[in-house]
C-alpha cells in the first residue's frame, strides 16, 4: 500500500508534467537575416596549376628555395605574401602547386584572397 504522501507527491508530479508541454523552438522569422556565406577560398584556384602557369598568372617569385622535390615559390606585396608549395606530380612532369598560404593571415584556414589578387601580375602592364 502506498502511503498518502508519497501518493499525493507523485500526483503533484504527474499534474506538473501534463500542465507544461514541451516547448518547441519558434520558427526563424521571414525578415531575420542569414549569416553571410564563408569567403571562397580562392587558393583552391591554384592546387594543381603547373609551374610555368603559375610564373604566368603570378610573375617570378621574389624567392624560391628548393629541397628535394619541393619548392618554395615566395611573392611579396606591400601589405602581405603568398607561399606558393611546389611538388613534383605523382606520374611526372612539371611540377605542380600543392598548397598556398598567405601573410598575414586574415582569413583563417585560407590563404587570403585579397592578397591573391593584389599579387597577380597585370598582363596590360608587362609586354
Amino acid at each position: 500500500m502506498i502511503r498518502r504522501p508519497l501518493a499525493l507527491c507523485l500526483l503533484l508530479i504527474a499534474a506538473a508534467c501534463a500542465s507544461n508541454p514541451p516547448q518547441r523552438p519558434a520558427a526563424p522569422s521571414p525578415r531575420q537575416k542569414v549569416a553571410p556565406a564563408p569567403p571562397r577560398d580562392v587558393s583552391r584556384d591554384y592546387l594543381g596549376m603547373s609551374a610555368a602557369a603559375l610564373r604566368r598568372q603570378m610573375g617570378a617569385p621574389a624567392f624560391v628555395r628548393k629541397d628535394g622535390a619541393l619548392e618554395l615559390w615566395r611573392y611579396d606585396g606591400a601589405d602581405c605574401h603568398a607561399f606558393f608549395f611546389l611538388s613534383d606530380p605523382p606520374k611526372g612532369g612539371d611540377k605542380t602547386v600543392r598548397d598556398v598560404e598567405t601573410l598575414p593571415q586574415r582569413v583563417p584556414g585560407a590563404a587570403d584572397p585579397g592578397c591573391l589578387t593584389a599579387l597577380r601580375r597585370d598582363p596590360a602592364k608587362t609586354s
